[in-house]
Protein backbone atom coordinates (compact mmCIF):
# COMPACT_ATOMS: atom_id res chain seq x y z
CA UNK A 1 0.00 0.00 0.00
CA UNK A 2 1.06 3.94 -0.24
CA UNK A 3 1.48 6.29 2.57
CA UNK A 4 2.73 9.99 3.25
CA UNK A 5 5.90 9.41 4.74
CA UNK A 6 8.23 11.85 6.34
CA UNK A 7 11.79 11.50 6.67
CA UNK A 8 11.75 14.77 8.84
CA UNK A 9 9.00 16.95 10.42
CA UNK A 10 9.69 20.41 9.01
CA UNK A 11 9.25 21.36 5.06
CA UNK A 12 6.55 19.18 3.00
CA UNK A 13 9.54 18.59 1.20
CA UNK A 14 10.43 16.07 3.73
CA UNK A 15 7.38 14.52 2.71
CA UNK A 16 6.17 12.01 -0.28
CA UNK A 17 3.87 9.10 -1.25
CA UNK A 18 5.55 5.98 -0.29
CA UNK A 19 4.95 2.09 -0.42
CA UNK A 20 4.42 0.98 3.05
CA UNK A 21 4.13 -2.21 4.66
CA UNK A 22 0.26 -2.99 5.29
CA UNK A 23 -0.42 -2.97 9.03
CA UNK A 24 -2.21 -6.62 9.95
CA UNK A 25 -4.69 -6.43 13.44
CA UNK A 26 -3.92 -7.61 16.70
CA UNK A 27 -6.29 -8.53 19.33
CA UNK A 28 -9.00 -5.61 19.49
CA UNK A 29 -7.78 -4.08 16.43
CA UNK A 30 -9.96 -3.50 13.11
CA UNK A 31 -8.03 -2.72 9.52
CA UNK A 32 -9.96 0.21 7.53
CA UNK A 33 -9.36 0.98 3.97
CA UNK A 34 -9.44 4.62 4.26
CA UNK A 35 -11.53 6.82 1.62
CA UNK A 36 -11.73 10.18 2.97
CA UNK A 37 -9.00 12.02 5.38
CA UNK A 38 -8.93 15.18 6.92
CA UNK A 39 -5.99 17.91 7.12
CA UNK A 40 -6.95 20.18 9.95
CA UNK A 41 -4.55 23.17 11.56
CA UNK A 42 -3.25 20.88 14.33
CA UNK A 43 -2.32 18.02 11.17
CA UNK A 44 -0.06 20.86 9.94
CA UNK A 45 1.43 21.62 13.47
CA UNK A 46 2.30 18.24 13.72
CA UNK A 47 3.80 17.25 10.49
CA UNK A 48 5.88 20.90 10.65
CA UNK A 49 7.27 19.80 14.41
CA UNK A 50 5.65 22.76 15.78
CA UNK A 51 3.17 21.03 17.93
CA UNK A 52 4.05 19.75 21.51
CA UNK A 53 2.91 16.55 20.87
CA UNK A 54 5.85 14.83 20.21
CA UNK A 55 6.20 11.65 16.97
CA UNK A 56 8.95 9.57 15.94
CA UNK A 57 10.52 9.16 12.40
CA UNK A 58 9.61 8.43 9.92
CA UNK A 59 6.26 9.46 10.51
CA UNK A 60 2.54 9.24 8.82
CA UNK A 61 0.66 12.71 9.63
CA UNK A 62 -2.67 12.64 9.87
CA UNK A 63 -5.12 12.45 12.66
CA UNK A 64 -8.91 11.42 11.27
CA UNK A 65 -9.80 9.71 8.26
CA UNK A 66 -13.03 7.57 7.16
CA UNK A 67 -13.21 4.64 5.24
CA UNK A 68 -14.24 1.16 5.81
CA UNK A 69 -13.27 -2.18 7.70
CA UNK A 70 -11.47 -4.85 6.06
CA UNK A 71 -10.50 -6.82 8.42
CA UNK A 72 -10.85 -7.56 12.52
CA UNK A 73 -8.67 -8.74 14.92
CA UNK A 74 -9.66 -11.05 17.63
CA UNK A 75 -12.16 -10.28 20.07
CA UNK A 76 -13.86 -7.16 18.47
CA UNK A 77 -17.04 -7.90 18.21
CA UNK A 78 -18.70 -4.81 17.75
CA UNK A 79 -17.19 -4.14 14.34
CA UNK A 80 -17.65 -6.19 11.32
CA UNK A 81 -15.68 -6.43 7.65
CA UNK A 82 -18.08 -3.80 5.88
CA UNK A 83 -18.95 -1.28 8.55
CA UNK A 84 -18.15 2.77 7.48
CA UNK A 85 -16.33 3.90 10.11
CA UNK A 86 -14.56 7.02 10.98
CA UNK A 87 -11.28 6.92 13.07
CA UNK A 88 -9.41 9.26 14.81
CA UNK A 89 -5.95 9.52 17.31
CA UNK A 90 -2.73 11.27 16.61
CA UNK A 91 -0.47 10.62 13.11
CA UNK A 92 -0.32 7.69 11.42
CA UNK A 93 -3.77 8.29 9.48
CA UNK A 94 -2.76 9.72 5.74
CA UNK A 95 -2.40 6.00 3.89
CA UNK A 96 -4.39 3.51 1.89
CA UNK A 97 -4.89 1.29 5.09
CA UNK A 98 -4.41 1.66 8.68
CA UNK A 99 -4.92 0.02 11.84
CA UNK A 100 -6.52 0.84 14.85
CA UNK A 101 -8.04 -0.09 18.01
CA UNK A 102 -11.92 -0.72 17.53
CA UNK A 103 -12.85 1.99 20.52
CA UNK A 104 -11.08 4.45 18.44
CA UNK A 105 -13.37 3.87 14.96
CA UNK A 106 -16.83 4.64 14.81
CA UNK A 107 -19.53 3.65 13.05
CA UNK A 108 -21.38 6.29 10.65
CA UNK A 109 -24.84 6.57 9.28
CA UNK A 110 -24.88 5.69 5.75
CA UNK A 111 -26.20 8.93 4.74
CA UNK A 112 -22.81 10.73 6.36
CA UNK A 113 -20.34 10.93 3.01
CA UNK A 114 -16.87 9.73 3.47
CA UNK A 115 -15.87 13.05 3.50
CA UNK A 116 -18.26 14.11 5.94
CA UNK A 117 -16.89 11.47 8.30
CA UNK A 118 -13.24 12.56 7.52
CA UNK A 119 -14.03 15.81 9.85
CA UNK A 120 -16.75 14.91 12.12
CA UNK A 121 -15.61 12.80 14.56
CA UNK A 122 -12.34 15.12 15.91
CA UNK A 123 -14.02 18.19 16.31
CA UNK A 124 -17.02 17.25 17.72
CA UNK A 125 -15.90 15.07 20.46
CA UNK A 126 -13.28 17.61 21.55
CA UNK A 127 -16.50 19.97 21.54
CA UNK A 128 -18.70 17.76 23.39
CA UNK A 129 -16.51 16.47 26.14
CA UNK A 130 -15.67 20.32 26.64
CA UNK A 131 -18.98 21.63 26.70
CA UNK A 132 -20.70 18.67 28.17
CA UNK A 133 -18.29 16.83 30.80
CA UNK A 134 -16.06 20.01 31.74
CA UNK A 135 -18.19 23.07 31.60
CA UNK A 136 -21.42 21.51 32.22
CA UNK A 137 -22.98 24.17 29.97
CA UNK A 138 -26.65 24.57 30.65
CA UNK A 139 -29.64 26.25 29.04
CA UNK A 140 -29.41 29.92 28.65
CA UNK A 141 -26.09 30.21 29.50
CA UNK A 142 -23.79 32.66 27.08
CA UNK A 143 -20.78 30.75 25.83
CA UNK A 144 -18.24 31.76 23.70
CA UNK A 145 -16.23 30.93 20.82
CA UNK A 146 -13.00 31.62 19.97
CA UNK A 147 -11.84 30.50 16.96
CA UNK A 148 -15.72 29.96 15.78
CA UNK A 149 -14.73 29.00 12.32
CA UNK A 150 -12.48 26.05 12.89
CA UNK A 151 -12.74 22.23 13.37
CA UNK A 152 -13.76 22.65 17.23
CA UNK A 153 -14.92 26.18 17.17
CA UNK A 154 -17.77 25.50 14.51
CA UNK A 155 -19.00 22.19 16.33
CA UNK A 156 -18.53 24.03 19.72
CA UNK A 157 -21.11 26.62 18.08
CA UNK A 158 -23.53 23.72 17.16
CA UNK A 159 -23.12 21.74 19.90
CA UNK A 160 -23.72 24.60 22.46
CA UNK A 161 -26.88 25.97 20.44
CA UNK A 162 -27.94 22.24 20.62
CA UNK A 163 -27.82 22.57 24.31
CA UNK A 164 -29.70 25.52 24.37
CA UNK A 165 -26.90 28.20 25.54
CA UNK A 166 -26.51 31.35 23.40
CA UNK A 167 -23.52 31.75 21.62
CA UNK A 168 -21.33 34.82 20.79
CA UNK A 169 -19.03 33.00 17.85
CA UNK A 170 -15.77 35.10 17.67
CA UNK A 171 -14.01 35.04 14.05
CA UNK A 172 -11.41 36.75 12.21
CA UNK A 173 -13.36 37.15 8.72
CA UNK A 174 -16.70 37.90 7.49
CA UNK A 175 -16.97 34.55 5.82
CA UNK A 176 -16.23 32.46 8.72
CA UNK A 177 -18.55 34.54 10.79
CA UNK A 178 -21.66 33.92 8.19
CA UNK A 179 -20.37 30.06 8.70
CA UNK A 180 -20.91 30.22 12.52
CA UNK A 181 -24.34 31.82 12.13
CA UNK A 182 -25.93 29.70 10.20
CA UNK A 183 -24.10 26.63 12.74
CA UNK A 184 -25.62 28.09 15.18
CA UNK A 185 -24.71 31.62 16.62
CA UNK A 186 -26.63 33.80 18.56
CA UNK A 187 -24.24 36.77 17.07
CA UNK A 188 -21.05 37.10 16.06
CA UNK A 189 -18.08 39.15 16.27
CA UNK A 190 -15.29 40.53 14.54
CA UNK A 191 -11.66 38.97 16.50
CA UNK A 192 -10.05 42.51 15.44
CA UNK A 193 -12.51 44.69 16.30
CA UNK A 194 -11.25 47.53 18.53
CA UNK A 195 -14.03 47.20 21.14
CA UNK A 196 -14.12 43.96 20.74
CA UNK A 197 -14.22 43.75 24.88
CA UNK A 198 -17.17 46.63 24.73
CA UNK A 199 -18.80 44.60 22.33
CA UNK A 200 -18.78 41.12 24.58
CA UNK A 201 -19.70 43.56 27.66
CA UNK A 202 -23.19 44.85 25.74
CA UNK A 203 -24.08 41.33 24.58
CA UNK A 204 -24.07 39.59 28.12
CA UNK A 205 -26.03 43.59 29.66
CA UNK A 206 -22.88 43.52 31.52
CA UNK A 207 -23.27 39.84 32.86
CA UNK A 208 -20.27 38.35 31.39
CA UNK A 209 -20.11 35.65 30.09
CA UNK A 210 -20.54 31.82 31.92
CA UNK A 211 -18.13 30.36 29.48
CA UNK A 212 -15.37 30.71 27.22
CA UNK A 213 -14.72 28.12 24.44
CA UNK A 214 -10.89 28.58 23.58
CA UNK A 215 -8.82 26.61 21.07
CA UNK A 216 -6.85 29.68 19.81
CA UNK A 217 -4.94 30.51 22.87
CA UNK A 218 -2.58 33.75 22.30
CA UNK A 219 -3.57 37.79 23.30
CA UNK A 220 -7.13 36.02 22.54
CA UNK A 221 -7.12 34.09 25.84
CA UNK A 222 -6.70 37.04 28.56
CA UNK A 223 -9.09 39.42 26.88
CA UNK A 224 -11.70 36.38 27.01
CA UNK A 225 -11.28 35.27 30.91
CA UNK A 226 -11.44 38.79 31.89
CA UNK A 227 -14.63 38.81 30.29
CA UNK A 228 -16.14 36.16 32.10
CA UNK A 229 -18.72 36.77 34.98
CA UNK A 230 -18.80 35.59 38.18
CA UNK A 231 -18.66 31.49 38.60
CA UNK A 232 -17.43 31.71 34.58
CA UNK A 233 -15.34 28.32 33.29
CA UNK A 234 -13.03 28.98 30.79
CA UNK A 235 -12.31 25.79 28.34
CA UNK A 236 -8.39 25.40 27.53
CA UNK A 237 -8.59 23.52 24.53
CA UNK A 238 -5.35 24.25 22.79
CA UNK A 239 -3.27 27.27 21.02
CA UNK A 240 -3.90 27.73 17.31
CA UNK A 241 -2.17 30.79 17.38
CA UNK A 242 0.75 29.37 18.35
CA UNK A 243 1.58 31.15 21.24
CA UNK A 244 0.65 29.86 24.94
CA UNK A 245 -0.75 32.55 26.98
CA UNK A 246 0.02 33.66 30.58
CA UNK A 247 -2.67 34.80 33.28
CA UNK A 248 -2.28 36.95 36.00
CA UNK A 249 -4.12 34.69 38.93
CA UNK A 250 -5.97 37.26 40.76
CA UNK A 251 -8.70 37.43 37.96
CA UNK A 252 -9.84 33.63 38.45
CA UNK A 253 -10.09 34.27 42.29
CA UNK A 254 -11.61 37.95 42.03
CA UNK A 255 -14.15 36.33 39.30
CA UNK A 256 -14.55 33.07 41.68
CA UNK A 257 -13.36 31.06 37.92
CA UNK A 258 -12.74 28.57 36.91
CA UNK A 259 -9.86 27.62 34.24
CA UNK A 260 -10.23 24.09 32.65
CA UNK A 261 -7.99 22.00 30.71
CA UNK A 262 -9.83 20.14 28.15
CA UNK A 263 -7.18 17.37 26.31
CA UNK A 264 -9.58 14.72 23.98
CA UNK A 265 -7.11 11.62 23.96
CA UNK A 266 -6.35 12.13 27.77
CA UNK A 267 -10.03 11.81 28.40
CA UNK A 268 -10.58 8.84 26.25
CA UNK A 269 -8.11 7.08 27.76
CA UNK A 270 -9.34 7.52 30.67
CA UNK A 271 -12.43 7.29 30.64
CA UNK A 272 -13.37 4.77 27.72
CA UNK A 273 -16.77 4.29 28.30
CA UNK A 274 -17.99 7.52 28.79
CA UNK A 275 -15.99 8.35 25.46
CA UNK A 276 -17.76 5.61 23.94
CA UNK A 277 -21.37 7.22 25.23
CA UNK A 278 -19.83 10.67 23.35
CA UNK A 279 -19.41 9.04 20.19
CA UNK A 280 -23.07 7.48 20.70
CA UNK A 281 -24.72 11.10 21.97
CA UNK A 282 -23.05 12.66 18.85
CA UNK A 283 -24.70 10.37 16.01
CA UNK A 284 -27.93 10.33 17.62
CA UNK A 285 -27.85 14.13 17.74
CA UNK A 286 -26.82 13.99 14.14
CA UNK A 287 -29.27 11.54 12.72
CA UNK A 288 -32.26 13.63 14.26
CA UNK A 289 -30.77 16.71 12.43
CA UNK A 290 -29.74 18.78 16.00
CA UNK A 291 -26.06 19.11 14.36
CA UNK A 292 -24.78 18.95 10.65
CA UNK A 293 -21.45 17.53 9.57
CA UNK A 294 -19.04 20.26 9.15
CA UNK A 295 -19.16 21.95 5.52
CA UNK A 296 -16.51 20.88 3.63
CA UNK A 297 -14.81 23.92 1.46
CA UNK A 298 -11.62 22.14 -0.28
CA UNK A 299 -11.01 18.77 -1.54
CA UNK A 300 -7.86 17.05 -2.67
CA UNK A 301 -6.56 14.18 -4.51
CA UNK A 302 -3.95 12.36 -2.50
CA UNK A 303 -1.58 13.27 -4.71
CA UNK A 304 -2.21 16.94 -3.61
CA UNK A 305 -1.40 17.10 0.24
CA UNK A 306 1.06 19.50 0.32
CA UNK A 307 -1.52 21.70 -1.01
CA UNK A 308 -3.86 20.44 1.69
CA UNK A 309 -1.51 20.65 4.43
CA UNK A 310 0.10 24.67 3.07
CA UNK A 311 -3.86 25.52 2.87
CA UNK A 312 -4.43 24.17 6.63
CA UNK A 313 -1.48 26.07 8.05
CA UNK A 314 -2.77 29.09 6.96
CA UNK A 315 -5.86 28.82 9.38
CA UNK A 316 -7.61 31.04 6.18
CA UNK A 317 -9.97 28.18 5.26
CA UNK A 318 -13.75 28.47 6.48
CA UNK A 319 -14.84 24.99 6.05
CA UNK A 320 -13.18 21.80 6.20
CA UNK A 321 -10.51 20.33 4.15
CA UNK A 322 -10.53 16.72 3.00
CA UNK A 323 -7.51 14.83 1.13
CA UNK A 324 -9.66 12.22 -1.02
CA UNK A 325 -7.21 8.50 -0.68
CA UNK A 326 -9.21 6.37 -2.46
CA UNK A 327 -10.98 7.28 -5.47
CA UNK A 328 -14.87 7.34 -5.78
Amino acid sequence: MRAILGSALGSWDHYAIAPWACPVPAAGEVQVEVHSAGVTFVDALIASGRHQAKVALPFIPGNEVSGVVVAVGDGVTRLAVGDRVACVGVGGKYAERIVVKATAALRIPERMSFDEGAVFRGGFCCAYYALNQAANVKAGESVLVLGAAGAVGLAAVQLAAAMGARVLASASSEQKRDLATRAGATATIDTHADDWRAQVRDWTEARGLDVVVDPVGGTATERAFRALGIGGRHLVIGFASGTIPSLPLNLALVKNASLIGVELSRFEQQHPELAAANDRALIELYDRGAITAPPIAHRFPFEHFRDALTLAATGKSAGSIVLQIKES
